[in-house]
């Protein structure tokens, strides 16, 4: 019996060791998205599977510093509530650092600068700033440009509402709900390419100069150690190959 016991303790002993080594090894991240802003993520609807910009750079990042990268998609606006939740390790979905995002996450560099557009119909007679006073405008809910079209609407005079998803606020454009969209110019262009109805106009009181990062929970060792490793996958042209990959030649 003794015996028997003493086999016991060693194998439960060897489980133990054996579950803390796989522990040890399993180096994965979740990265949290929202994966309806192509051409940063969006969904393959022939492989299943999300794609884009920032999941190419997630990966890339990942094997910089030794990590495996799973990918799960979420409503932008739950995205750093999702993280600091513990769904999900880190984010990147064309965020912004901004001070009140600052508060709940910390951000490495940023890796990409894009600037806002406003997406019209071509029949609207919407040419600038003075021509959406009385319109109402449509923005991602918890967007940098839901922030700046707010502010830009005390002055301007024009009606904000908001939509978790970008599909969303282009089929509320469509239905004439809408009367213009503000997106990111590399993703408005992506809509613009299939839409003929369509135009986008650069205004500059809506412009936004800051650009994208990448964002953990606050205090996070993960942080340093990848904003490192952006800064090395910038200067050997990793960067540059991927935005070329998914944007192709910027203006």
């Amino acid at each position: 019996m003794k015996k028997l016991v003493g086999v016991l303790t060693a194998t439960v002993l060897s489980i133990g060791m054996l579950s803390a080594c796989n522990k040890s090894d399993n180096k994965t991240l979740i990265l949290g998205t929202s994966a309806d802003y192509k051409p940063y993520e969006f969904i393959d609807t022939k492989n299943d599977e999300i794609i884009g910009f920032d999941v190419d750079l997630a990966k890339a990042l990942g094997k910089k510093t030794g990590y495996k990268i799973k990918v799960k998609d979420i409503d932008f606006t739950s995205l750093i509530t999702a993280m600091n939740a513990d769904k999900v390790d880190f984010i990147m979905a064309g965020m912004k650092k901004t001070p009140e995002r600052a508060k709940n996450a910390d951000f490495t560099d940023s890796y990409f600068l894009d600037q806002n557009e406003v997406v019209v119909k071509k029949d609207s007679n919407i040419k600038s700033l003075a021509d959406l006073k009385g319109k109402t405008i449509g923005v991602q809910a918890g967007s940098i440009q839901e922030t700046k079209a707010k502010e830009v609407a005390k002055t301007g005079g024009f009606k904000v509402e908001d939509r978790n998803r970008i599909p969303e606020m282009v089929e509320e454009l469509k239905a004439g709900r809408f009367d213009a969209v503000i997106i990111e110019q590399t993703v408005a262009s992506g809509y613009l390419d299939k839409l003929d109805q369509m135009e986008g106009l650069l205004i500059e009181d809506f412009f936004e100069q800051s650009g994208s990062a990448v964002a953990f929970p606050k205090d996070s060792k993960l942080t340093p150690k990848f904003d490192k490793a952006l800064a090395e996958l910038k200067k050997d042209g990793t960067v540059d190959k991927l935005i070329k990959k998914w944007f192709g030649e910027l203006k």
